[in-house]
């Protein structure tokens, strides 16, 4: 998936404008390597287009951060000045875009990294 077709597709999820689906794409992706060890946070770039991989690879951190699902909602949100809920919903997209763009396999690599906190949110946004 290019990095234009995940955007569209966070816009269309979330009903934000493209450059604010763009933005909220970039903040959520550096927000969720906090999450991930250098490992996984790889991996997952290397199944991204360029310029996503690269919000991965700025958010990678030496040592994994631990905070929950609404923790990175509310990172989101203060850093792209979105509302609580608008940040909820576009870290929803992101993520089930995530799951279409990488596939399964490191889709659940990742998620058991980051937690059922992150999966429960994905999978009430689907279900």
């Amino acid at each position: 998936m290019e990095e234009r077709e995940f955007v569209r597709a966070v816009s269309e999820r979330t009903g934000l404008s493209r450059q604010e689906s763009a933005d909220l794409t970039r903040a959520t992706l550096e927000t969720l390597a906090h999450r991930l060890s250098g490992g996984e946070d790889r991996a997952l770039a290397l199944k991204l287009p360029e310029g996503l991989a690269e919000s991965v690879r700025r958010g990678a951190t030496s040592a994994i951060e631990v905070f929950g699902y609404d923790e990175a909602v509310r990172r989101v949100a203060e850093r792209n000045v979105l509302k609580k809920e608008e940040a909820d919903s576009g870290v929803r997209a992101v993520l089930v875009t995530l799951r279409e763009a990488v596939g399964e396999k490191e889709f659940g690599n990742a998620m058991a990294q980051l937690g059922t906190d992150f999966a429960r949110p994905v999978e009430e946004f689907v279900g």
